[in-house]
């Protein structure tokens, strides 16, 4: 989990997503003009509702006050989740979430003048949820999508070839 920004010439945008570390699959994503917690709140609802995962989940980010607010953790508690932070001012703790943000500005953003926070809002949507999860291939998943990366696995997974843990 953490959160970016996105320039445009109405402010800023802020891009905040929940990453699968499993697959590099963006499970959830919220986007305002106003750094908050209900951004972070937004983006992790998202994700629990979308993959409902077991108590236990193991959930990092940084220190920031977003994640640290009560509303936040109380979210965490309640759905049993394992808590985790990097340690202050140490970005190589949430390296693959810095570097989905790399290849977002990268790829779709540096190369786009955003005159509106809407504009930037499709954009962005647009390569989360048709381009970076559906098909952009990463070497860390054998040269697959984070959506067929996770297809193969419940497909292993259903035909007994992998085990699931208990």
């Amino acid at each position: 989990m953490d959160i970016t920004y996105v320039v445009t010439r109405e402010g800023w945008l802020y891009v905040a997503v929940v990453i699968n570390l499993f697959s590099r699959r963006i499970v959830g994503w919220a986007m305002s003009a106003r750094l908050t917690v209900e951004l972070a709140l937004d983006a992790l609802t998202m994700a629990l509702e979308q993959r409902n995962p077991p108590a236990g989940l193991l959930h990092h980010s940084d220190r920031s006050s977003q994640y640290t607010a009560a509303a936040y953790q109380l979210l965490l508690k309640n759905r049993q989740c394992q808590i985790s932070m990097s340690g202050t001012g140490n970005c190589y703790d949430n390296a693959p979430t810095e570097s989905f943000f790399g290849s977002l500005k990268t790829e779709w953003v540096y190369p786009t003048r955003y005159q509106t926070r809407a504009e930037a809002r499709t954009d962005i949507f647009f390569d989360i949820e048709a381009f970076y999860s559906t098909r952009r291939l990463h070497s860390t998943l054998g040269c697959l999508s984070p959506a067929a990366f996770e297809a193969q696995y419940h497909a292993r997974t259903q035909s007994g070839l992998i085990l699931r843990p208990l």
